[in-house]
């Protein structure tokens, strides 16, 4: 090519412009905006040149440590996500996935603020919507709700959503609170955050009254774990009713198990368990 070509075709590239990204505007995935990057896909990036002094292979870091007891408070968090119920007894665990938000927010809006124990939720949704169901949920309820962090004391009259992409568990810290504990273990019943790592590690918290729910969502996710909650004495467990449910799945495989307690449509749910647990 002459000169002028090569210029004007050079300009031509320059000119080239990159498509816009659209934010992301729904907490109920639809159609995903851009590709969820999952734990499995590699992430490249590029390093600067080192020394050969420094060239030496560092061992991989994990990105959230694997459950042990939370003696400190954790770096990261402001002081008022510190603050605790150091007396609490009582404990409610939720699990939901399909037709889940709905239902969430037709529970969490009829439980009053001064709710004597702590929710901790586990919906099935993927990375980057969990946060905004929270905030969205908070509008609604006289709770707190907000989406779990690593190392969180739970409280009474707050409700903890686990983050998508990450297993949410409870463990004891040594100044005798309850704190949440985020992992990035493999998917449980195809699920990360599942029910059923949830619900399990509340099977050692025998000093707690722990209260567990099923509600709308599909498979059996939580039903094997309540079953074992409600051998091992657990204070109460409930189950959506089909009559409610967008999808009779997870709690039909509970009530198959005969680990539920009470099998309620979705608008009795909020003031039976009220009662419970007071």
């Amino acid at each position: 090519k002459s000169k002028a070509a090569l210029k004007s075709s050079l300009k031509d590239e320059g000119m080239r412009k990159p498509r816009g990204k659209q934010p992301v505007d729904s907490i109920i995935p639809k159609k995903a905006t851009k590709p969820i990057i999952s734990a499995k896909t590699p992430i490249i990036e590029k390093a600067k040149p080192k020394s050969k002094a420094e060239n030496k292979p560092i061992p991989p870091k994990p990105v959230i440590d694997s459950l042990v007891e939370v003696s400190s408070d954790p770096p990261g968090l402001s002081p008022d996500r510190m603050v605790g119920s150091k007396n609490l007894h009582k404990l409610v665990a939720v699990g939901c996935s399909t037709g889940g938000p709905r239902a969430l927010k037709v529970l969490l809006e009829k439980i009053p603020a001064d709710f004597p124990a702590p929710f901790v939720i586990v919906q099935h949704m993927p990375p980057n919507f969990t946060k905004s169901l929270a905030q969205r949920l908070n509008t609604f309820s006289p709770l707190e709700v907000l989406e779990a962090e690593q190392g969180m004391i739970l409280r009474k009259g707050a409700a903890y959503i686990a983050p998508g992409g990450y297993h949410l568990q409870v463990t004891p810290t040594s100044k005798g609170q309850y704190a949440v504990v985020l992992t990035k273990e493999e998917a449980r019943n195809g699920h990360r955050p599942s029910v059923d790592v949830l619900f399990e590690s509340l099977l050692p918290l025998t000093s707690l009254d722990r209260h567990v729910l099923l509600m709308t969502g599909m498979g059996s996710d939580g039903a094997r774990m309540m079953k074992s909650l409600y051998d091992s004495g657990v204070t109460s467990t409930f189950a959506e009713s089909e009559e409610t449910c967008v999808v009779y799945g997870m709690p039909r495989s509970a009530v198959e198990l005969q680990c539920v307690k009470y099998v309620l449509p979705l608008q009795e749910i909020a003031p039976r368990l009220v009662q419970a647990v007071k």
